[in-house]
């Protein structure tokens, strides 16, 4: 196998038409650069110079390998031109994992965000379960995803989880509910009420469980869907109360009643999560910060 920096050792010497002018460029002994030359000589198995008065010259495989010398610095340098940009977050590209309802709330104004202060990084997210990222970020297919974290989880080596969001879910009624009229519910008060899910089975759901047999009491679900909006919309229509996360009621129907619940208030912890590694990529820590902040409007 031919040695790449013995390659740059031959080039010098083609090009300064001597070894010891090649060595005087280069900060090496005379002696050296012909050690380097002749250990390239040896490893491609023919001769690479010839003497010409007192100096030298390439033969046809010294030539050969000197272009190709050329060629292989200057994809060097451009290799190193890109990683500095990498470094700087002036390049690159950010693969991003999220579920629905963060999308227009928190997730959009940071990628508007990024995009101005990070405008050559290219953003690729993808819609999916809140519960379903984390492996795809420790793989290293994804390099953030935006999770509802359980109270008991434990920690996943080699990922930081970022904390965004405390976000409590809301009593969702038709409107003109008797309980419609209370500035506050409180959670027992649902238990005798028809419900209409909110959430897939997962982390969104475990809130809403917990928080009902808590409260004394188990759902009577007659209708789910895992669509906020069409949930609304089932609670509209009379089918039921629901109770669904604040992010989820950004678009709210005009024909519910939202009101805060207590005893307890349901919450879904809403984090950030990246490979240790990673942190130190400028458009990512940007992203990070942009979701934080927004995260606190």
């Amino acid at each position: 196998m031919i040695d790449v920096r013995r390659l740059q050792v031959l080039r010098a010497v083609v090009t300064s038409g001597s070894v010891t002018a090649a060595a005087a460029h280069l900060g090496y002994t005379p002696s050296a650069v012909s050690q380097q030359v002749a250990a390239l000589e040896k490893e491609a198995g023919i001769a690479l110079l010839e003497r010409v008065g007192r100096g030298v010259q390439p033969t046809a495989a010294g030539r050969l390998l000197t272009g190709h010398a050329a060629i292989i610095s200057q994809h060097v340098a451009e290799a190193e031109t890109a990683l500095a940009d990498l470094r700087a977050g002036r390049t690159g590209r950010l693969t991003i994992r999220y579920f629905a309802s963060v999308g227009p709330t928190l997730l959009a104004p940071a990628l508007a965000r990024l995009r101005r202060e990070h405008p050559g990084v290219t953003i690729d997210p993808k819609l999916t379960d809140p519960g379903d990222p984390l492996l795809d970020v420790a793989q290293g297919n994804a390099d953030l995803a935006i999770v509802v974290r359980r109270p008991a989880e434990e920690s996943h080596q080699g990922i930081r989880m970022v904390p965004l969001l405390d976000d409590a879910y809301r009593a969702v009624l038709p409107a003109g509910h008797p309980l419609s009229t209370q500035r506050v519910v409180d959670l027992a008060d649902l238990a005798g009420e028809p419900w209409v899910g909110s959430e897939p089975p997962g982390p969104c759901l475990e809130p809403i469980i917990d928080g009902c047999a808590a409260a004394g009491f188990s759902p009577d679900f007659v209708a789910k869907s895992e669509d906020h909006a069409t949930a609304q919309g089932f609670v509209a229509a009379g089918l039921g109360v629901s109770l669904i996360p604040g992010l989820g009621l950004a678009a709210r129907h005009p024909g519910v009643a939202v009101r805060r619940v207590r005893r307890p208030e349901p919450i879904r912890k809403i984090h950030a999560a990246v490979r240790e590694v990673s942190l130190g990529q400028p458009a990512l820590r940007a992203l990070i910060d942009a979701l934080v902040d927004i995260a606190k409007e």
